[in-house]
């Protein structure tokens, strides 16, 4: 056998030893007549009221599917995008991105609802069953960053069924940030703690930053019941709320001014940092930069989120230690107006609203 045969013959078996290279992540564009400057995932309030007011009368949240994980029992199988011009649902069907245009006065007038009477202009609420809650009190944090002092809670009572029409009782409870703290403009999040409902903000103290829980013993009223330790350097953006590491047990995942992507676990009487790894973007805090990556069956959740700089996506995977990336995909600008998710596991979807108005489609 000469020397080149032979030669032919090892890079063939190197070759099938090292088995075939590993898939990249299709990202495209999708084209849409209008701008993008906002973006709602499927649990947000904006598409679920989307897909049960008419405009989308096949888009209807998916009865018994909560999100126990994050408390926002609510859902539908849409990602809404809005701007100047125009306005359109995104759902997931056969692999592919479907579209429905839609007018851009119609979302926004769904979407005022988010801010309730008396909220904090701008501000957004969390909402959990028969519970809401929204940010109260403009005021400034440290640094001169606005916040808010207070986060008010309101609970639908249950009351009994008559011919009469009534108002439905409500209870209202307001929560203080804290002494030498006011909670961030960042939307609150919804969840079950113990089986118990709770609420995660962001706070600023000082020139730092972290995170609140709100919650209440039994017997008692809401309040603080634990805080992360501060975080310095500035705000920190509360990410996403998921099992990261276990299903049924919702952990909290946060970005550093930084860029530095924290996870940590979630107790009545303190969060613990469990793990930590640099090299992602904290954006705006009225933006959701986020979003859960569900798994095809029972197992943790993932995190699609930004890199650094924002002009790529990446999903990270925790399962119980520091944050590892499974995938990166480069963006063709930088994300800006929003991370969605639709679907799950390998066969999810992931919508970036771009800074130059477009949405781009990453197939993990």
């Amino acid at each position: 056998m000469s020397d080149a045969a032979r030669w032919a013959g090892a890079l063939l078996i190197t070759l099938v030893a090292a088995g075939p290279a590993a898939a990249e992540p299709q990202v495209s564009v999708l084209d849409l007549p209008f701008r993008v400057a906002a973006m709602r995932g499927p649990t947000s309030e904006v598409a679920v009221a989307v897909a049960t007011s008419g405009l989308l009368p096949l888009a209807r949240p998916r009865p018994g599917d909560p999100v126990p994980e994050t408390g926002e029992e609510d859902r539908a199988p849409v990602v809404v995008v809005w701007g100047e011009g125009g306005g359109a649902a995104l759902s997931l069907a056969e692999g592919q991105i479907r579209t429905t245009l839609l007018g851009a006065e119609a979302i926004e007038g769904l979407a005022a609802a988010e801010t309730p009477r008396g909220a904090l202009p701008g501000s957004r609420r969390a909402l959990a069953g028969a519970l809401s809650a929204y940010l109260t009190g403009p005021t400034r944090g440290g640094g001169g960053l606005p916040g808010a002092a207070a986060l008010t809670i309101r609970e639908r009572q249950p009351m009994a069924v008559s011919a009469d029409p009534k108002p439905v009782p409500v209870t209202t409870a307001t929560v203080p940030a804290g002494a030498d703290a006011v909670f961030s403009t960042a939307r609150p999040r919804a969840l079950r703690l113990a089986g118990k409902p709770a609420f995660l903000a962001a706070t600023l103290e000082g020139t730092g930053g972290g995170l609140a829980l709100i919650g209440r013993k039994e017997g008692a009223d809401w309040a603080v019941l634990a805080r992360m330790p501060v975080q310095a350097g500035g705000p920190v953006r509360l990410a996403a709320v998921g099992p990261f590491s276990a299903p049924g047990a919702p952990q909290a995942a946060a970005v550093r001014a930084d860029g530095t992507l924290q996870v940590w676990s979630l107790a009545a009487d303190a969060l613990a940092l469990v793990g930590e790894a640099p090299g992602y973007g904290a954006g705006p805090p009225e933006a959701d930069l986020a979003a859960l990556v569900e798994p095809d069956k029972d197992g943790p959740a993932e995190l699609a989120l930004p890199a650094a700089g924002g002009t790529a996506l990446a999903v990270v995977g925790f399962k119980g230690g520091p944050p590892r990336e499974r995938l990166r995909a480069p963006l063709p600008a930088p994300a800006a107006t929003g991370v969605a998710a639709l679907g799950r596991g390998a066969s999810s979807r992931l919508l970036v609203g771009l800074a130059d108005g477009r949405v781009a489609v990453v197939a993990p």
